[in-house]
């Protein structure tokens, strides 16, 4: 995805101030500029310089993608390149070997709009039964999962893991204002939710600890517990936006099957 805007670097600035629901002063502060001079930036009587951008992005902790936008927006070419994943060298080979190295529990990366960019064996045994419809390139991760023809008919906990799910994406479009996120969104509300509520579902002893993802299969219930990795410090848009979701067994019945599994 190309980084394009047509809107003054000001309005940028200002919008994304007021995402991150931080005063002209204290942005100010934090930036080491004056009040005034973050005021007339964002109404468009000051243009700021190449490294008061830099600043600004730092301090509101802009995306990578929309801080190539706000260079732009100030008249400079963008800063971060945007590379395939295919092209990421030495950062792929480490999310592949975390991948890898994960079974025989499942793991995959995704990028912004939860687009699959790779996944270990574990995995695709569960995407594998999903349609067609739902799993066409480039598959998206939360619709295969939610889309009635996708697994939503095989998550025990549905409603629970719908509302988590639900939440979890409305606080990334808020933090990150991502292209095609608002629109995702707004698909996975539609799905049909859970005929029943999960409200009366047997209490399990990880269930103070974390939403699990308990999961039917042809061996048994899964019961999964997950982390998300993200890069740090990342200089390239692609790597900005890549996450490892890394699945566990929540239970020694859960581990013993995902073993079972990989044989």
């Amino acid at each position: 995805m190309t980084t394009t805007t047509t809107e003054p670097v000001g309005v940028l600035v200002r919008r994304w101030r007021e995402r991150r629901r931080r005063s002209q002063l204290d942005v100010s502060l934090a930036a080491e500029l004056s009040t005034r001079h973050l005021s007339c930036i964002e109404t468009g009587r000051a243009n700021p310089s190449r490294d008061m951008v830099r600043r600004l992005c730092e301090e509101l902790d802009v995306p990578l993608r929309e801080r190539n936008a706000l260079y732009l927006a100030a008249g400079f070419a963008p800063v971060h390149p945007e590379r395939a994943y295919a092209d990421l060298g030495a950062a792929r080979e480490a999310v592949e070997a975390v991948l890898t190295g994960h079974e025989p529990n499942p793991a995959l990366a995704v990028n912004v709009r939860w687009e699959l960019l790779a996944a270990n064996r574990a995995m695709g045994v569960f995407l594998g039964d999903a349609a067609a419809e739902v799993t066409r390139p480039p598959l998206n991760v939360l619709r295969a999962t939610l889309h009635p023809d996708g697994l939503s008919g095989r998550i025990r906990n549905l409603a629970q893991w719908r509302a988590h799910v639900l939440r979890r994406v409305r606080r990334q479009l808020e933090r990150t204002s991502a292209a095609g996120l608002a629109e995702l969104l707004a698909e996975l509300e539609g799905y049909p939710g859970p005929e029943e509520t999960d409200a009366g579902r047997d209490r399990t002893p990880y269930d103070d600890l974390v939403v699990p993802l308990r999961l039917s299969s042809e061996h048994g219930e899964l019961a999964l517990l997950y982390t998300t990795t993200v890069f740090g410090s990342p200089r390239d848009v692609t790597l900005d936006e890549i996450a490892v979701e890394t699945f566990f067994p929540a239970d020694a019945r859960t581990a013993a099957i995902l073993r079972a599994m990989a044989i």
